[in-house]
């Protein structure tokens, strides 16, 4: 039961694969994904067949040539199940295949897009370094030009879905300051790169982290992806749709704790009844029922103006920083709720609390989100 906000047919039929896929497939792994901290890559090549890695990919590539609205959703219904799989899900499809998609040559897109839209390859983007997050233009991994292409050297931290990934969509200095930055297309078994040290996360727990190490690593020209030294205009230039489609994780997660809170307060009793029908109760449901709406709203709307070329990078970063703070309000009062319960690895409250965190500090932090948004209204 909840409002119905008229997405059109596509949104509605995306929603529903993605939903039964989602409860049938990924929902009875979650607790082991977490407890664990393993990654089912078998799930890749199952959502491939659906078509959800390729949902922004033109249909010459094996995509449905959908929109970031039913991006989003395919992304809500996944985190749903598991946030986990929505965190590497929104990696591989839209920071990785999105990426190649919009900037890759022809002769790229043919090479790399139908094995990552299949699920045959996992993707992943890598732009973090261990001193370089927000200020990305302070990274450090410098890319040497050769006469064969150019030699890598450095490291990327924080990189989700790295150990897994066949293909990786990576940001490298070529010059100096905001105008010396390439992206490149790595593969794996490129020589000279390798995975470094796996990072171990309070939360989002299968949704494998590591850093990746670049020594010597040749990578030949046809492997640069846009414009030598315009990194940066490639790297801003797909953020909106970043933040626009992971904001869909924190929808799922919301959704996620109502579905275990109220079947939870209309079982429990205390004092002769259900807790559900203590005030106090019913107010806090209310307050859940709201945040996650009124996220949903803002995301929607984000995600249809982007689909539209109207989209404002102010908006992109409001709406999910609207949905990231909700989403971790949200899980608290599911703790709250379940009371001891709740605070127990016996039920999955915990967790979504623990996934919820992460996008109050990925994709950019809510504090720099807020500084995006005031700096462009004011017009500092």
């Amino acid at each position: 039961m909840t409002l119905d906000f008229a997405l059109g047919e596509n949104a509605d039929m995306i929603r529903d694969v993605t939903q039964r896929f989602a409860s049938e497939q990924i929902a009875p792994l979650a607790a082991r994904i977490d407890a664990e901290d393993w990654f089912p890559k078998e799930l890749w090549p199952a959502m491939g067949e659906l078509g959800l890695h390729g949902i922004t990919v033109e249909e010459e590539f094996g995509g449905l040539g959908l929109g970031y609205l039913e991006h989003v959703i395919a992304c809500e219904e996944v985190s749903r199940a598991s946030a986990s799989i929505g965190l590497s899900y929104g990696a591989h499809s839209n920071l990785c295949v999105n990426q190649i998609r919009r900037w890759a040559n022809p002769e790229q897109k043919a090479k790399y897009l139908p094995k990552l839209v299949s699920g045959e390859h996992v993707g992943s983007l890598a732009m973090s370094e261990a001193g370089a997050g927000s200020d990305v233009v302070s990274m450090k991994l410098r890319a040497q030009e050769t006469d064969a292409g150019y030699v890598l050297n450095g490291t990327k931290f924080w990189i989700t879905n790295a150990a897994y990934a066949d293909t990786l969509v990576v940001y490298a200095k070529t010059g100096e300051g905001s105008r010396g930055i390439t992206t490149f297309l790595i593969e794996k078994d490129m020589p000279g790169f390798s995975i470094g040290q796996k990072i171990d996360k309070m939360g989002m727990r299968g949704s494998p982290t590591a850093e990746l190490v670049f020594t010597d690593c040749e990578v030949p020209h046809e492997n640069v992806m846009g414009p030598v030294n315009g990194g940066v205009g490639v790297l801003m230039s797909g953020l909106d749709y970043e933040r626009t489609v992971l904001a869909g994780i924190q929808l799922g997660i919301m959704q996620a704790c109502l579905d275990v809170v109220l079947p939870y307060l209309r079982e429990r009793k205390q004092f002769g009844k259900p807790i559900g029908a203590f005030q106090l109760m019913q107010a806090k449901v209310a307050d859940m029922y709201v945040a996650l709406n009124s996220a949903r709203a803002y995301v929607y709307a984000v995600a249809r103006a982007c689909d539209a070329g109207k989209t404002t990078r102010f908006d992109a970063a409001g709406a999910i920083l609207l949905a990231s703070e909700n989403a971790f309000r949200v899980a608290g009062e599911a703790v709250q709720a379940l009371g001891g319960a709740g605070y127990t690895r016996d039920w999955p409250v915990e967790r979504f609390l623990r996934d919820a965190k992460l996008l109050d500090i990925g994709a950019g932090t809510n504090e720099i989100r807020r500084m995006l948004i005031g700096r462009e209204l004011i017009g500092a």
